[in-house]
């Protein structure tokens, strides 16, 4: 059972949510519903939640502005919110977790499920890398926060040659010629590398660092060889947009 605090200003969403929460997630327990960041803050001292789901748009005290009160953060966080484009960049740089609403279920139950298989909350450096994208502070940082069954590691994005689809996971090939296994769909990690210009969707089961490419091939599609000697097949649809870097 997961005990959950939910944090939202708007109250038809604190009422939608609960209700989603107990048709497709029964096994989230909500132990309080806090209009507020304040009602909030006293709601996790006396529950002690597992999980907050934390809108970020809220008067007085906004959703990061609540993280920030607390030295270390023993929860995991799914933050709430509308499209705010800058906010959701930061959240993915750092590897954390966001729902746009309207809630969709199927969306929640993911969420909820990656909560489920961490072993731990998000790490401190995890939520330093979001406070500095959203104070617009360079941290200099050129690595990426890949969410794993234990944690996270924080890996230099150039170390990372191909990126590999597997259902709800990613199979990140290294210059090491490791493998790790991210706790992300091939979409979240594309979206979380956005910012690295050198790395391209190439197929719908791949993403390539244009830098480790060594050779292409032609074909229907093609297939890329890369520093590895690893295979990667370009789709059809994605062959002209690939051929543009080159």
């Amino acid at each position: 059972m997961i005990k959950a605090i939910l944090v939202d200003d708007e109250l038809h969403c604190l009422d939608t949510l609960n209700m989603l929460l107990t048709d497709f997630c029964p096994h989230v327990q909500v132990a309080q519903q806090c209009p507020s960041a304040k009602k909030a803050l006293e709601a996790i001292s006396t529950h002690k939640p597992n999980l907050v789901f934390l809108d970020i748009e809220m008067p007085a005290m906004n959703g990061f502005e609540l993280l920030e009160q607390f030295q270390t953060i023993p929860f995991s966080v799914i933050f709430t919110t509308s499209y705010d484009q800058y906010a959701i960049k930061a959240i993915r740089f750092s590897a954390l977790d966001y729902l746009l609403k309207p809630i969709d279920p199927k969306e929640l139950v993911a969420a909820v499920h990656k909560v489920e298989i961490q072993k731990s909350p998000p790490s401190a450096e995890q939520f330093q890398m979001l406070m500095d994208q959203i104070q617009n502070r360079d941290s200099g940082f050129t690595k990426i926060a890949v969410p794993t069954a234990e944690g996270f590691e924080l890996l230099p994005a150039d170390n990372v040659i191909f990126c590999e689809a597997d259902d709800n996971y990613t199979h990140l090939h290294l210059k090491s010629k490791q493998r790790t296994i991210a706790c992300r769909t091939l979409k979240e990690m594309e979206e979380q590398l956005h910012d690295f210009n050198h790395f391209v969707r190439v197929h719908h089961s791949y993403i390539v660092n244009l830098n480790e490419v060594q050779k292409y091939v032609r074909g229907e599609g093609g297939y890329l060889v890369m520093s590895d000697g690893s295979i990667v097949n370009v789709s059809r649809s994605r062959k002209d947009a690939l051929m543009k870097y080159f």
